[in-house]
């Protein structure tokens, strides 16, 4: 089944559901929410999770990144206001957590580009692979059409009609 109509039938079942008063939450039938999770992780190819766990390790990175650079700031900053009469510590700090921040996005920007390029890697080795299979199903059929032929054009009827009869003198 088309992993679309499985979330379709997902967003069926939760507009179905009722509502609990007073809060955000509603109730959802179990048994149908859990089946409907089971047919879409059925659904969804290998090399779509693969590559969703790519891109999930990727954000992973992202945001660790994130967060260091922004722990480094707020240090930063900590770091300065206690600086606050030396003007050029305080200017100090900030250029060094800025080339932090610069060194974090620079590197995140790195690991989604590895990231990307190992999902592009694999789909092209898949493709490469489905185009292998393609040609070996073609040279198989090419096989079985040439032994028919070479069965058809060496039966009885057609040895006989092939072989000249002998003139007497």
């Amino acid at each position: 089944m088309d992993i679309l109509q499985l979330i379709d039938r997902l967003e069926e079942l939760f507009n179905e559901s009722k509502a609990i008063p007073l809060t955000h939450n509603a109730l959802v039938d179990e048994d149908r929410m859990l089946e409907l999770i089971d047919q879409m992780r059925i659904a969804i190819p290998e090399e779509v999770k693969k590559a969703q766990q790519v891109i999930a390790q990727r954000d992973r990175v992202m945001a660790q990144a994130q967060e260091e650079a922004n722990r480094t700031l707020q240090l930063s900053r900590d770091k300065a206001e206690q600086l606050i009469q030396k003007d050029m510590i305080v200017q100090d700090a900030q250029r060094r957590a800025d080339q932090i921040i610069n060194q974090a996005r620079a590197e995140a920007e790195a690991t989604r580009a590895d990231a990307d390029n190992y999902v592009i890697e694999t789909l092209m080795q898949l493709q490469d692979q489905i185009a292998r299979l393609g040609n070996q199903v073609s040279n198989g059929i090419r096989v079985v059409q040439d032994d028919q032929m070479r069965k058809a054009t060496s039966s009885p009827s057609a040895i006989s009609a092939n072989v000249p009869e002998k003139v007497e003198k």
